[in-house]
């Protein structure tokens, strides 16, 4: 039996003891974890596909460990303007052990409605100039969830937050989200406009 299942935003094709290297989790080492957005389940001749998950479908594993991948070299330029920089990057991992597909019984886990429910409260981080909805995911998962917590980090800060999620993230500029942040967590909106007009993308002009 084998099945497509998605974990922490990437889809895999599992079978039954199979290691696989997905996203960091918020998990410890030797935990039990289980995965209920399962896609499609082959089993011989048998396949199942979901709309787009199959309900009541399970996928659990354990936590192996905790690494980081192969380093990236991430190249930031921005044209015209003399800008160049030149980090590496590593992928924070864990190495997780495939334990059981579950074709039916299982019940949608707890901690994704809590994640639901804390997202829910957190402020609207794509008021902030630059910052795309994938951006602001990335800051809430990491906790800097509020306008005030963005101002009290550091742009290299919030660029190794957006890094750590994904590559993709890597090339936006950060230098003036904390300042953005300020003015819109002291209500400050026409002052944030004023200073959102002279930005291109979060960038000074």
């Amino acid at each position: 039996m084998y099945a497509i299942v998605e974990i922490a935003g990437q889809q895999f094709k599992v079978e039954k003891d199979q290691k696989v290297f997905v996203h960091r989790l918020a998990s410890e080492e030797g935990d039990a974890v289980s995965f209920d957005n399962v896609l499609l389940i082959g089993d011989g001749n048998n396949v199942t596909v979901g709309a787009p998950a199959i309900d009541g479908a399970q996928v659990s594993a354990k936590v192996l460990k905790h690494l980081k991948g192969d380093k990236v070299i991430v190249f930031k330029k921005k044209r015209r303007k003399g800008y160049r920089v030149k980090n590496g990057h590593r992928q924070a991992l864990t190495e997780i052990v495939i334990e059981s597909i579950a074709a039916s019984g299982a019940k949608k886990s707890a901690p994704a409605k809590k994640a639901k429910k804390e997202t829910a409260k957190a402020d609207d981080l794509k008021k902030i100039e630059g910052a795309g909805p994938k951006a602001a995911e990335a800051l809430v998962n990491a906790g800097i969830d509020t306008f005030a917590k963005v101002a009290k980090t550091s742009p290299e800060k919030l660029s190794e937050v957006l890094t750590e999620a994904s590559s993709r993230l890597a090339h936006i500029v950060t230098d003036t989200w904390p300042k953005q942040a300020e003015l819109a967590a002291a209500g400050k909106w026409d002052e944030l406009k004023a200073l959102q007009d002279k930005l291109d993308g979060g960038i000074e002009k």
